[in-house]
């Protein structure tokens, strides 16, 4: 990220498909029908996915720092969406489970306060991470509450 921000450009092609133009390539994106007609992923899947990289990312990161080695890192990203007290249809929570063969206790209580989407979304949308191992045994839970209780 530069250290003054960042830019991304977004063009219409037809109706609801638009280009997203980064600086390392572009990206398709779409509404799913009947708004759109589904040909790339929705901006709500982009936050969700946004939330996961990152925060496996940042696991990596502290993997790597501490010569951890670890099989192949993955990553499901749920996202909940409700309706707010206009109506409005929102992302009402994203649940993000991660599985980290060789996690070691020490970065699974670092990682989710460096990941600067998960921290920054988390000021408006409740997160819940879970780390499972190969086997899907939890080896770490970060639920963080509502911001906005009801």
């Amino acid at each position: 990220m530069a250290q003054d921000g960042l830019v991304v450009d977004i063009a219409q092609v037809e109706d609801f498909r638009f280009m997203v133009h980064f600086a390392q390539g572009d990206l398709m994106t779409d509404e799913p029908p009947p708004t759109g007609t589904g040909s790339g992923p929705q901006p709500t899947e982009l936050l969700a996915a946004a939330v996961a990289n990152c925060l496996m990312a940042s696991l990596l990161f502290c993997l790597n720092k501490s010569h951890t080695e670890t099989g192949p890192l993955r990553a499901r990203a749920h996202g909940h969406t409700g309706r707010d007290a206009s109506g409005r249809l929102r992302i009402t929570g994203i649940d993000v489970t991660l599985i980290a063969p060789g996690a070691t206790p020490r970065c699974l209580s670092l990682f989710e306060n460096y990941c600067t989407v998960t921290q920054s979304v988390r000021a408006g949308i409740p997160i819940n991470v879970a780390v499972t191992d190969e086997q899907g045994r939890v080896i770490h839970e970060g639920r963080m509450p509502s911001p906005n209780p009801s």
